[in-house]
C-alpha cells in the first residue's frame, strides 16, 4: 500500500475546445507540504477543484485516502480542509460570529472548535472587529481557520499567500508549516510564487500550461541545482570508482551516460583530471556551474522565470 494521501491518475480537464488540464499524476505524501507551482492560469486552481469534486473531471482519476473520490464523497470529504481563491465570509458579522455559521453548516460537534482555529491561526475570539474591516492577511488567516475548523487530515490551500505583504507572507508561511509539523497535517498549497514555495514545501509540483513538467522533493530539486562540477567523461562506470577509492568522493550524481555532477565544490579539478586521465578515462570536458532555482525553472517552462 503506498503512502499518498491524494494521488491523481491522468487527470483531465477540458473546457470546450481548450484543454486546461493535461494527463497531471499529482503524489502528494502523508504528513509533509506539496508545494503546486506555476504562473496564474497554468492550471493549479482548476486541479485543486477537481480533487474536491467543485470542478467535473473530463477524464483521469483522483484517489484521497487510497479511495477514489468517485462515490466516496460522503466518506472522503469531510476529512478535506479546504480555502479555494478568495475566503468568502459576512462582512457585517465578527470572525467568530461567521466561524460559527460555518461550525453549525459543517456539523463540527468539538465545543471549543472556533476558539481552537483562530488560535492556531493568531486571530482572536470573540472579538468586536467586523470581518469588512479586516486586513488582507487577517482574511487570509480566518479562511484557513474555517478550513480547520472540523481538524481535517488533509488542507487543500489555494494561493493563501496572495496579495499580502512581505510581513503577512511570513507570518503565514509560518503557520502553515506549524501545521504539517505540530499538527501532523498533509498540505497541498498552490502559488505563483518560487520563492515561497522553496521555503515552505517539502515536495513540488512544477505546472505549466495545464501540464505537470516535474515532481520532485525540495530536497533533490535544490540538489540538482546548487553549485557543481560538471565532468564529462568517456566510462562513466570507471570514473565513479577513481572518484569514490582515490578521491573518497560521496556526494555526486550521474546524469547521463557521459556526465557527472560533483557536488563538492572545494575539490582540485585538475588533479581529478589527471587521474583520469592517467587510468585511460577521457575527459571530454569540465567546468564549474551554479544554476539557481530560477535559471532552471526558466529552462523546464521555456520561457521567463515565475516570481
Amino acid at each position: 500500500m503506498n503512502d499518498f494521501v491524494i494521488e491523481t491518475k491522468q487527470l483531465t480537464k477540458i473546457y470546450g475546445k481548450q484543454t486546461v488540464v493535461s494527463n497531471v499524476s499529482l503524489h502528494v505524501k502523508k504528513g509533509r507540504i506539496y508545494g503546486l507551482l506555476g504562473r496564474n492560469g497554468a492550471g493549479k486552481t482548476t486541479i485543486m477543484k477537481m480533487i474536491l469534486g467543485l470542478t467535473p473531471i473530463t477524464s483521469g482519476q483522483v484517489d484521497v485516502f487510497g479511495k477514489n473520490i468517485k462515490g466516496q464523497e460522503k466518506r472522503v470529504f469531510p476529512r478535506i480542509g479546504a480555502m479555494i481563491e478568495t475566503p468568502g465570509f459576512y462582512p457585517n458579522l465578527t470572525g467568530t460570529e461567521n466561524l460559527e455559521i460555518f461550525a453549525k453548516l459543517r456539523g463540527t460537534a468539538a465545543p471549543h472548535a472556533v476558539e481552537n482555529a483562530l488560535k492556531v491561526v493568531g486571530l482572536p475570539y470573540k472579538d468586536k472587529k467586523l470581518f469588512g474591516k479586516y486586513s488582507l492577511g487577517m482574511k487570509q488567516r480566518l479562511g484557513i481557520a474555517n478550513a480547520i475548523l472540523h481538524e481535517p487530515e488533509l488542507l487543500i490551500l489555494d494561493e493563501p499567500t496572495n496579495g499580502l505583504d512581505p510581513i503577512g507572507i511570513a507570518e503565514v508561511r509560518e503557520f502553515i508549516k506549524n501545521l504539517s509539523t505540530m499538527c501532523e497535517k498533509t498540505i497541498l498549497i498552490s502559488s505563483h510564487i518560487l520563492s515561497e514555495i522553496s521555503l515552505l514545501a517539502d515536495d513540488i509540483g512544477i505546472i505549466d500550461k495545464g501540464i505537470l513538467l516535474e515532481e520532485s522533493s525540495m530536497r533533490e530539486l535544490e540538489k540538482k541545482n546548487r553549485r557543481y562540477v560538471l565532468l564529462q567523461v568517456s566510462d562513466i562506470p570507471k570514473a565513479s570508482l577513481i572518484l569514490e577509492r582515490q578521491f573518497g568522493l560521496k556526494d555526486y550524481s550521474v546524469q547521463d551516460d557521459h556526465t557527472i555532477r560533483l557536488y563538492d565544490t572545494s575539490l582540485d579539478i585538475a588533479a581529478i583530471n589527471k587521474a583520469l586521465v592517467v587510468q585511460d578515462v577521457a575527459v571530454i570536458g569540465s567546468g564549474l556551474y551554479n544554476d539557481s532555482l530560477e535559471d532552471y525553472f526558466k529552462k523546464i517552462t521555456g520561457g521567463e522565470g515565475i516570481a
